[in-house]
């Protein structure tokens, strides 16, 4: 579910129960407010409402919110293509590896062009 990227730029998530809105934006590595956006565009983010409306993130909401901004901010999805990608299912080195044959081509196609220019 996480990448080498994903976890070289961000904290390690602590052993706890729950995380305030404040804290899991630190983990996450975004601002409070996108967290709150996230939660209208992706079902999967739903964090346990309490007293005062207060936003309490369980450990598997920081690693869903880790992955949307993972799809979003480093694999350049949009916010449609990241919720389609959360209820697929798939995992994002299913996608990298699906982009491979097309770097190949390219590679290939730029060598081409080189010898043709020499």
């Amino acid at each position: 579910m996480s990448s080498a990227t994903e976890t070289d730029a961000l904290p390690a998530v602590p052993d706890k129960r729950y995380f305030p809105i404040g804290e899991a934006s630190a983990l996450c590595g975004v601002k409070p407010h996108v967290l709150r956006y996230w939660e209208q565009e992706f079902a999967a983010l739903s964090p346990v409402k309490r007293r005062g409306n207060r936003r309490y993130y369980r450990t598997h909401d920081i690693h869903t919110a880790r992955r949307i901004r993972h799809l979003l901010y480093d694999m350049g999805f949009t916010i449609a293509g990241a919720r389609a990608q959360l209820t697929e299912g798939a995992t994002p080195t299913a996608i990298v590896a699906s982009t491979s044959p097309l770097a190949d081509i390219r590679t290939e196609l730029e060598s081409i062009l080189q010898k043709l220019e020499e």
